[in-house]
């Protein structure tokens, strides 16, 4: 099943199978389960006049491959905001959970342009895809990732964080008009910025994350997109990074927050 398939599906229904080839280990990689929970968010809004302000989501559980459940509910609608949560369950029991605003375009005599500004990257024509490793999970497939800073996740490098370019991967995903919902997909495939720093293979996962939604999507999914990571501390088994994400042309799409498990 596709994810333009499994979307549909949640249209129709509560409960759908999970889609085969998004394994991260033993359990269903994160980005698909946030994708999905915000497809669900989506249709619950059914407002195209209010777009994506931020959400946050906590990953409560492992997702297994095997059915999911989604229950959404809208806890205010304001004039301007739209604030709901969505849940995915599984067994019985919450697995994720989805906290989502989303809001329509309001005068103000504020304007503040800070963002940060997009890595100059070479052309990702003369670079290469990062292989599949073997024991990489199984949902790197779904995307090409192309390293242009930084150190491959498990290299004993001395410090951490990257950047580079990825897309969906045009083998596995037919083309079309990129959602805020394969956005989450997406940019969560990227591995945690600590990962260069281990010396062999070891769990790290995401524990909650935030993201604030920038410069509207106009994008396709074989667009390429930039990505670039930065760790801000890490001790104890937890670390917290931030990450921004531009499109091909340098418009910063998302700014994310993550606090990450570490296993290493």
């Amino acid at each position: 099943m596709s994810l333009q398939h499994s979307y549909q599906a949640l249209a129709k229904q509560e409960s759908l199978d999970v889609p085969t080839g998004w394994l991260q280990g033993r359990t269903i990689y994160g980005g698909l389960v946030a994708g999905l929970m915000m497809q669900k968010a989506l249709l619950t809004l059914a407002d195209d006049t209010k777009h994506l302000l931020s959400c946050s989501v906590t990953f409560v559980g492992p997702v297994q491959q095997a059915k999911v459940r989604l229950t959404s509910e809208i806890l205010r609608q304001g004039k301007s905001v739209t604030t709901l949560e969505v849940r995915l369950w599984q067994d019985d029991a919450v697995q994720s959970i989805l906290v989502a605003s989303f809001g329509t375009q309001r005068e103000s005599s504020i304007h503040v342009h800070q963002e940060p500004v997009a890595p100059a990257f070479p052309s990702v024509d003369g670079l290469t895809t990062a292989p599949h490793h073997p024991l990489a999970p199984e949902c790197f497939k779904q995307l090409d990732m192309v390293w242009v800073t930084g150190q491959y996740p498990c290299t004993a490098s001395p410090k951490p964080d990257f950047s580079g370019w990825y897309r969906f991967n045009p083998d596995l995903h037919e083309n079309r008009d990129m959602t805020v919902a394969d956005l989450m997909v997406s940019m969560d495939i990227w591995p945690p910025g600590v990962l260069p720093m281990f010396k062999s293979m070891a769990p790290a996962s995401s524990l909650t994350w935030h993201l604030t939604y920038v410069h509207p999507l106009k994008n396709q999914l074989h667009d390429w997109m930039k990505y670039h990571v930065e760790t801000q501390y890490a001790a104890d088994g937890y670390s917290t990074e931030a990450a921004y994400l531009w499109d091909d042309q340098n418009r910063l799409i998302a700014i994310s927050r993550q606090t990450v498990t570490v296993f290493a």
